[in-house]
């Protein structure tokens, strides 16, 4: 203010406050925001180089958040191996059991429950997505991980196709033929003329039949399911009683034709003049010993096939963990260096904001000394 007049004294003690306000000023800026260096202007070379290592943390803070949502994605595919594995185990157990037992209809329940199983694994390897990504879905499902800033460091996961169990390139496991039941016929007339037989009838009635024969049924194995050797009394209801006390079989008499029908291939040879009678059903794929072994040994090939896919994504899940351990532990890094350019010493500045405070009091106090000295010139009057 140009118009008012300052003594050297005043003057003096004013520049002096108001140096000490603007110290103050800054020192309680560094307190409030925890830094000395707020701006480029407080010094450009820390501001700028805290700056670009900020920025470097940030982008690698995006980066570690993308690869734990990668490391979801490789849990969620190994929790699906795992129950695939199990559900493959469960699998191999029911061509054991089908190994074990003689029964044709065992063996076809068998594998109508083998197939139930290969459809859940199919249906394990739909869910176990994560994000949008399925590593057991195959194609579209490739993942890459990137570890730096410029992408010059990633990982690229291949993805596998479990959803089709019959697939080459997957767990190659077909599915098993179910069996259909099927029937086949015996004609039963009096000698050689066109009379057909009842039930209570002789069955040496009928010229394919002699005393002393031996009827054999067995199955796709050749396994003797029953036999029954002919005698003068072996009545048609004799017959017709050997294929009901099979288990998955039955006869049935109408006319001069006897119907058999069972649940799988069953054959009715003799040693006699009657031709070899084969019921038309189809068989189940375990009706054979030889089918069960090729079934067991895609079993365990599909194991092999399912550790060694849960070694390599194990493999992965290493490395992406690895890298995230070491992203967080670099962006600490470059958040420290960042904070010993900026960050104040609030221990520091608050002694610095006490000084000030005293040194503020004491130029008032100067101040106001130094207007009263101004004021002595009116005891004069």
């Amino acid at each position: 203010m140009g118009g008012i007049t300052l003594s050297s004294a005043v003057r003096n003690n004013l520049n002096s406050l108001q140096a000490t306000s603007q110290l103050m000023s800054g020192v309680q800026e560094k307190l409030s925001t925890g830094k000395k260096v707020n701006s480029a202007l407080d010094n450009p070379n820390s501001f700028f180089t805290a700056k670009g290592l900020e920025n470097r943390a940030s982008d690698l803070s995006t980066l570690l958040d993308d690869m734990g949502q990668s490391v979801q994605t490789l849990k969620a595919a190994d929790k699906g191996i795992e129950a695939i594995s199990d559900l493959v185990d469960s699998a191999k157990a029911k061509a054991n059991q089908a190994q074990q037992t003689s029964s044709q209809s065992e063996r076809a329940q068998y594998a109508k429950e083998y197939n139930e199983l290969l459809t859940q694994i199919e249906d394990i390897a739909k869910d176990s997505g994560y994000g949008g990504k399925n590593l057991l879905g195959g194609t579209g499902n490739d993942l890459s991980v990137t570890f730096n800033e410029d992408g010059s460091s990633s990982l690229s996961i291949s993805s596998v196709d479990y959803t089709d169990t019959t697939s080459s390139t997957g767990l190659n496991l077909s599915d098993l033929t179910e069996a259909t039941s099927g029937t086949g016929d015996i004609t039963l007339t009096a000698g050689t003329t066109t009379a057909a037989l009842s039930g209570g009838d002789l069955l040496t009635g009928d010229d394919d039949f002699t005393a002393g024969d031996t009827l054999t049924l067995t199955d796709a194995n050749g396994t003797e399911v029953a036999s029954l050797e002919i005698t003068a009394t072996t009545t048609v209801d004799d017959l017709e009683a050997l294929y009901d006390g099979i288990d998955g079989a039955s006869a049935a008499l109408s006319g001069d034709t006897l119907t058999i029908t069972s649940d799988f291939a069953l054959t009715t040879s003799s040693d006699g003049t009657l031709s070899d009678v084969t019921t038309d059903g189809t068989d189940s794929s375990f009706a054979t010993d030889a089918s069960i072994e090729s079934t067991l040994s895609s079993l365990k090939s599909a194991q092999d096939t399912l550790r060694s896919q849960a070694s390599t994504f194990g493999t992965n899940l290493s490395i992406v963990e690895g890298r995230q351990d070491f992203t967080n532990a670099i962006i600490n890094t470059l958040e420290e260096g960042a904070g010993k350019l900026t960050l104040a010493d609030t221990n520091e500045e608050g002694a610095n904001l006490l000084a000030l405070q005293t040194q503020q009091s004491l130029a008032s106090t100067s101040l106001s000394l130094a207007a009263q000295a101004d004021q002595n010139v009116l005891r004069l009057f």
